[in-house]
């Protein structure tokens, strides 16, 4: 993979207006579910396991997409795959309109299949078009993705009440991720595609791609496991469920700054090892808070929680910009990024179940956060061997 996917170049404007329209995509139609699982359980007759399984599938199939996504991009270059990954999306959604278990889980997997595949697809764009400025490049889309997550787990319960229904509240999210594919057309037909590479598979043989999946693994088990189990933790503390709910909020927005501003600080003084040590650090700082001092008076979840969101939400974009930073083009930063985020996505998938069995075999959560600062000690590791220096 030692070539271009594309010929021409766009203007480096039209592309990134394009990447952040279709990144408003790739987390809504899977953040709008969780609100709405309780109406879905009364409706199907589902148990809180086959509830669940909806998510941790198409978590599971983001996986499978980041893997095969460098195989679409070869085909016919990144920027018209991510066409057909966005309608993926956009038809799992609409699948999900029809109230039924089967279409549920069919869609759901349908739309994290193709939220796996355009993730990929887009570090192999910002390789090709907007390399320069990788990073914060990078911080942006991510932080494109996590604000329309928010709201649509905000709205999904008025949303289902306005449209008349749970399913219908989920199909709606097939609209933005269409127009989303429309307003991304105007890049791909101005490119032209260059013959298409000899397939060389994912690099699992190299040192770097192996480094790059052990340090996203770890950034997302770290970002999923809170994710998860961050508000059911304080409840079991003595914290209402609102109260835990508001702490969750301030972990969320505190990922934001994190994913916008150290990613940028990397790239504009070359010393990714240290800015990523920095992130991390806070991260593994208020997960040990979050662990030994929860409460108030002496600190209480607050600080703690907005220090994991900043360096959580800091670690992701990292990841993904080193990749971009130490790739040869735009083939090697799709085949690594594939790689990194397959392994990363399936941890994240069974990670936070992981946690889960812990927290029933110990009746406690200690052990539970014990794994995420075990991932924060395989995190500092990947992050010492990848270093500063050019590949």
């Amino acid at each position: 993979m030692n070539r271009d996917y594309t010929s021409i170049r766009v203007r480096p404007g039209v592309v990134l207006v394009g990447l952040l329209a279709l990144a408003l995509n790739l987390r809504t139609a899977l953040a709008g579910y969780p609100p709405l699982i309780d109406a879905v359980r009364a409706d199907l007759g589902f148990s809180a396991g086959a509830a669940g399984f909806v998510q941790t599938g198409a978590v599971l199939m983001m996986a499978a997409g980041s893997l095969v996504g460098p195989a679409a991009a070869r085909r016919g270059g990144p920027e018209r795959a991510l066409v057909g990954a966005v309608g993926l999306v956009a038809l799992g959604s609409l699948v999900r309109g029809v109230p039924a278990a089967v279409p549920l889980v069919a869609g759901s997997l349908l739309a994290g299949f193709g939220i796996g595949v355009a993730g990929v697809l887009l570090t192999g764009v910002v390789k090709e078009h907007l390399a320069a400025h990788a990073g914060a490049v990078t911080g942006g889309y991510v932080v494109a993705m996590m604000i329309p997550s928010t709201v649509a787990s905000a709205v999904a319960v008025p949303l289902a009440t306005a449209v008349g229904g749970w399913s219908l509240a989920l199909a709606v999210w097939a609209v933005p991720a269409v127009l989303a594919a429309a307003a991304w057309l105007p890049v791909a037909r101005r490119v032209e595609p260059a013959a298409p590479a000899a397939s060389t598979g994912l690099p699992w043989r190299d040192r770097f791609a192996r480094l790059a999946a052990a340090h996203q693994s770890a950034a997302s088990l770290l970002v999923y496991g809170w994710m998860t189990w961050l508000a059911p933790y304080l409840a079991t503390r003595g914290w209402s469920p609102r109260d835990a709910g508001m702490v969750l909020a301030v972990w969320a927005a505190a990922q934001v700054p994190g994913a916008l501003v150290i990613p940028a600080l990397a790239e504009r003084s070359g010393r990714w090892r240290f800015w990523s040590g920095v992130a991390l650090a806070s991260t593994a700082a208020g997960t040990i808070g979050l662990m030994l001092a929860p409460l108030p008076p002496a600190v209480g979840p607050w600080a703690w929680a907005a220090l994991v969101g900043v360096g959580s939400g800091a670690g992701f974009p990292l990841g993904l910009a080193v990749v971009a930073w130490r790739t040869p083009d735009a083939a090697a930063s799709a085949a690594t990024s594939g790689m990194a985020l397959g392994v990363g996505y399936t941890v994240a998938g069974i990670g936070p179940f992981a946690m889960g069995v812990l927290i029933d075999l110990t009746g406690g959560y200690a052990a539970a956060i014990g794994l995420l600062l075990a991932a924060a000690a395989v995190q500092a590791t990947a992050i010492a061997r990848i270093g500063d220096a050019p590949r």
